[in-house]
């Protein structure tokens, strides 16, 4: 017999109480918390090149921490917004709220950037993304330059820090991405990104209404120029690497003078692209713990003490990925040199507070599917979908037909929802359930698709009970979800977002895109491999408990047990 879920019982599981145990009494708390988030960081990418790791980095991770290796998010719609606020807040997305990199606002009737805010500015004029040179499409839904935390709706960990500290604790965030920054810093913290427009890093008035000194001081610098005029190069002979003789593969996307095959060149500042080249190499990593380097010693992180929190998310490791796949020698040279740049910043770490004072923790916003060309190479069925042709198709015709639609039906497909036109949702003489069915029904034969689940079936709790539907209800929050959540076939997703041609796409429940690291370190940690099914929503909460904070508002998981073991 089939077992149903009830939406009222997964929101009961989502907020149970997980079991907890008090961190040893006779372990100093941590000086610092340092959570580590590597954008599109696929669980097996750790260890792939492990023979050609350095000493500090990765290794260390590895052979002194606790290496979670079956760690998956819970959530079907595997982005890096949701992935980001899942790790920081230990909530599924159904309950933070962060179902998507966007998602269309019936209220006001635009597709939403997710920490978009027109009421916190930026403080550097013209520091807004120019979507003419941004990679990253899914920003160009934002209608303003505001950035800050308030759509979050639960608390994260660092907000719980804050807490407990009756705001004593030093809370920061950086990442290339603004979203990377803003998630991990929570509503408490202070977040710095990097515009692509102004080659500096920068914050809005959410969190200052201007500059600190040292802030100015580093944009002095002009780090991101020194970059002029060199390239991304190999970090070793090319004959060592695994894909060392696929530098040149066919289904890598184009990016004009900065190529395909190494070495790629940044050219100089005065290219519109120049940013966007450094962030498409181990360059933005750098840049990223240059700043964090500077954040530590300028605010003087793990000094007292009181527990500082700070959140470094990386994402070179994902735009690299977009554009070459992970199984590219670019994907491979960049690990290595990820690997080297985390080195650089835990032997900073380690000067300034003591590895042994600062509780590392590093995971990842989601896994990556491998490039359809890389797979088809191999033998393995992929392609890429098209929902910009979904309202021609003649299916839609037909249910337009069946309930009396005239005009248009789709407002739009906003990853991983459909969802339909207002007039079609208010008007009192359409069964929304039967229609969202009837679309459903027609989606699932369109190639690609794997699966289509109407909203009104999730809210009704009339979908199986088992793990890809969990993961979609887990993804489900009433105010901002569509009509229609639609699950790609296996190797199979959009490649052309906003007019933007990529070769990897994530954002799937299926294992390759739900599969990251979770490793803790440092503090007393006692080091070990762990292979049992552990989750994203884990994380937060073991956090807190190691701490001593209460559990974050919307927490759904369990406490890592091995890791108040140290």
């Amino acid at each position: 017999m089939t077992k149903y879920l009830t939406l009222g019982s997964m929101l009961i599981l989502a907020f149970a109480s997980p079991t907890a145990a008090a961190p040893s009494p006779t372990l100093e708390k941590p000086r610092l918390v340092l959570q580590i988030t590597v954008d599109q960081f696929r669980g097996d990418l750790p260890t792939r090149y492990a023979d050609r790791l350095g000493e500090g980095g990765l290794r260390y991770l590895l052979e002194e921490g606790i290496h979670y290796n079956n760690a998956h998010h819970d959530h079907a719609n595997t982005e890096t917004i949701v992935g980001h606020v899942t790790l920081a807040t230990g909530a599924h997305p159904a309950a933070h709220g962060m179902i998507g990199n966007i998602w269309f606002d019936r209220t006001t009737g635009v597709t939403t950037y997710n920490i978009e805010d027109p009421d916190y500015r930026l403080l550097t004029e013209g520091a807004d993304v120019d979507a003419d040179i941004e990679i990253d499409p899914t920003q160009k839904a934002a209608t303003s330059d505001g950035r800050s935390p308030m759509a979050i709706l639960t608390t994260t960990f660092s907000d719980e820090l804050a807490s407990l500290t009756a705001g004593r604790a030093k809370i920061f965030g950086v990442s290339v991405k603004d979203r990377g920054a803003v998630s991990m810093a929570g509503h408490t913290g202070k977040a710095f990104w990097f515009s692509k427009a102004t080659n500096q890093f920068v914050t809005s008035s959410y969190y200052y209404d201007e500059y600190p000194q040292w802030v100015a001081d580093w944009n002095a610098r002009m780090l991101p120029d020194s970059y002029a005029n060199t390239a991304w190069e190999l970090l070793h002979p090319i004959d060592t690497y695994l894909f060392g003789d696929r530098d040149d593969q066919e289904w890598e996307a184009v990016l004009g003078s900065y190529g395909r095959t190494f070495p790629h060149e940044f050219t100089t500042p005065e290219n519109p692209y120049f940013s966007t080249f450094l962030t498409i190499s181990p360059a933005g990593d750098q840049m990223t713990t240059d700043f964090a380097k500077t954040v530590i010693a300028a605010e003087g992180l793990g000094k007292d003490d009181i527990t500082d929190y700070l959140g470094v998310s990386y994402s070179a490791t994902d735009y690299i990925g977009h554009f070459f796949g992970p199984s590219s020698l670019e994907s491979e040279d960049n690990i290595l040199q990820l690997d080297r740049t985390l080195a650089d910043l835990f032997a900073y770490v380690d000067q300034e507070i003591g590895l042994e004072n600062t509780l590392i923790v590093l995971s990842a916003d989601h896994g990556a599917p491998e490039a359809p060309g890389y797979l088809k190479s191999i033998g393995i069925p992929a392609g890429y979908v098209s929902p910009d042709e979904w309202d021609t198709d003649p299916a839609v015709a037909r249910i337009k037909n069946k309930f009396g639609i005239e005009g248009r039906m789709i407002e739009g497909y906003d990853h991983p929802y459909l969802y339909l036109t207002s007039d079609i949702i208010n008007d009192p003489d359409i069964d929304l359930a039967a229609l969202e069915t009837a679309i459903a029904e027609e989606l699932v034969a369109f190639p690609g698709v794997a699966y289509a689940v109407p909203s009104t079936s999730l809210e009704r709790g009339a979908v199986p009970d088992n793990q890809l539907m969990r993961a979609v209800l887990n993804n489900y929050n009433l105010a901002r979800s569509g009509n229609v959540y639609v699950v790609f076939s296996p190797g199979w997703f959009i490649n052309d977002l906003d007019g933007l041609s990529v070769t990897v796409v994530h954002g799937s429940p299926w294992r390759y895109d739900t599969y990251v690291p979770i490793i803790f370190a440092g503090n007393g940690i006692k080091p070990q491999t762990v292979s049992r099914r552990v989750y994203t929503v884990d994380v937060a909460i073991t956090l807190a408990t190691a701490i001593g904070t209460k559990p974050p508002s919307g927490a759904a998981g369990e406490v890592l047990m091995e890791v108040l073991a140290r």
